[in-house]
């Protein structure tokens, strides 16, 4: 194996044994990418309680010891619980104390003590284990302790030789807390609680900032989000931390996962479909999904999707400002989601003021996900700032055309539609305005109903357009072999 660039993922949640947000997707596809690319890894993470048992009964035991953490040299029971799914080992870091009560997130005063544990005892398993990766892969504040550990408590033990990558999914989580707190449960010394590591501000520690100053390498989830969060606007309070550290900053834009999200097998939808049946067969999506959610049956009609949580973050102030002036009589809109009651009740509103034209599904329902990105037209995303985005990529592998605010990942993704040429794949807006997005949903229905031949190569562009995680895994398995040579 000693060809095999040997990589440790460490987070605190991973796809399908617990998912709160992206980062269990990203936890669970960029290995299995990686593993198709030469590259062994492994994912840590802990064994919560509330892993459902049906993961739990293929788990074997692989040892435990007992792990020093606090300054007063308090100890704790580390344990070991190991299972293999599609080629990638997961082990999951046993203590009851932590992990054996509530969800994986309660509150940051009760969160602090468990991932400045979680990310210990991560690097006392690899040595316990004896299996030392090249470099250890952590992601978010929950594993931001990791590199500070490596480098301090770790840097004379086998796993002092690895390298580290932390990658930002959502900086404005950062684990922060009183500096008392922070230097009790971390052990750690003195000196690192000034401001270039720990210390946010007279009175607070900072985890993520700590790890982004200790890590070899910081990468975040699109190249105009690793911009973007180096302003004041999109920085979080540590816009100068990473302006300092830019020259380790990366950004690699996510996947999605191509086999769960393909037209072409996906058992949820009423007609399934690839590029060469693409522009009949989404019309019989589109009459399903009408008839479904109780709009007029009516194919010619433009569908506009919008799935997302329903808050301010993800434009919504602005559909909500805009939603009538969005339909006319041959434009219709499905939203799904749950989130801020303002949102949901404005769109429950709008559902009951304009029968047939609008549906407002406000809880989430898997199926009728998939429904959607295959039987909308356009799929809406005028996010206020979105580090990557998964939606619009899923959208464009179902020929579902996006409409998004050029920010992070979306800007990445989404080349917005030039007539002069022909080219672009969906339709953009810079400037956080309510004229702005109107605008460019006038631009889409425009070409929809004006030169739909044009159109339908758009869709067609949108398809073969390439969303896996295989492109990302290539620049993340590049960035490994540049720190394990380095």
């Amino acid at each position: 194996m000693s060809d095999f660039t040997k990589v440790a993922f460490i987070g605190s949640e991973c796809y399908p044994f617990i998912k709160t947000g992206g980062l269990g997707d990203v936890m669970y596809a960029l290995p299995r990418a990686l593993i198709r690319q030469d590259c062994e890894v492994r994912v840590f993470m802990p064994y919560y309680k509330c892993i459902p048992e049906k993961y739990k009964k293929d788990m074997v035991y692989r040892g435990s010891f007992m792990m020093d953490l606090c300054l007063d040299g308090r100890t704790f029971y580390v344990g070991i619980m190991e299972t293999v799914v599609d080629g990638v080992i997961y082990d999951f870091i046993d203590n009851r104390e932590f992990f054996d009560w509530g969800n994986p997130y309660t509150g940051l005063w009760e969160d602090i003590p468990k991932y400045c544990y979680f990310s210990k005892a991560a690097l006392a398993v690899l040595n316990y284990m004896e299996w030392i990766p090249d470099v250890i892969h952590c992601h978010d504040w929950q594993a931001g302790l990791v590199p500070v550990y490596l480098r301090t408590r770790f840097a004379d033990t086998p796993v002092g030789r690895a390298r580290t990558v932390l990658t930002i999914h959502n900086l404005r989580f950062q684990g922060i807390c009183g500096i008392p707190h922070m230097k009790y449960w971390t052990g750690l010394p003195d000196y690192l609680f000034d401001y270039p590591v720990f210390k946010q501000n007279d009175d607070d520690a900072n985890m993520f900032k700590a790890g982004l100053a200790y890590a070899d390498r910081i990468t975040t989830v699109s190249a105009t989000y690793a911009q973007e969060i180096q302003t004041t606007f999109f920085g979080e309070g540590l816009n100068d931390h990473l302006s300092y550290h830019s020259t380790k900053l990366k950004g690699i834009v996510n996947g999605i996962d191509v086999e769960q999200w393909d037209p072409a097998r996906d058992s949820l939808l009423p007609e399934r479909y690839d590029a060469s049946s693409a522009i009949a067969q989404k019309k019989a999506d589109k009459r399903a999904l009408q008839e479904k959610l109780g709009l007029e049956v009516d194919e010619n009609k433009y569908v506009i999707g919008l799935i997302s949580r329903l808050t301010d973050q993800k434009g919504l102030d602005l559909v909500n400002a805009i939603f009538q002036d969005m339909l006319d009589d041959n434009t219709q809109v499905v939203i799904l989601g749950t989130g801020d009651p303002r949102y949901e009740g404005s769109f429950r509103y709008y559902e009951s003021v304009n029968k047939g034209k609008v549906c407002a599904y406000i809880q989430y329902n898997e199926a009728l996900a998939h429904q959607i990105y295959a039987g909308s037209d356009a799929l809406l995303v005028p996010s206020l700032f979105e580090p990557c985005g998964l939606t619009q990529l899923i959208a464009m592998r179902y020929g579902t055309v996006p409409i998004v605010r050029e920010t992070g990942g979306l800007k990445d993704t989404v080349k917005a539609y030039n007539p002069e040429t022909n080219e672009g794949n969906g339709f953009t807006f810079v400037d956080y305005m309510t004229s702005e997005l109107l605008g460019a949903i006038d631009r889409s229905k425009d070409l929809y109903f004006n030169d739909r031949g044009r159109w339908d190569e758009m869709v067609l562009r949108d398809m073969a357009k390439d969303v896996s995680w295989e492109n990302s895994a290539k620049q993340y398995l590049d960035l490994y072999h540049e720190l394990k040579n380095a």
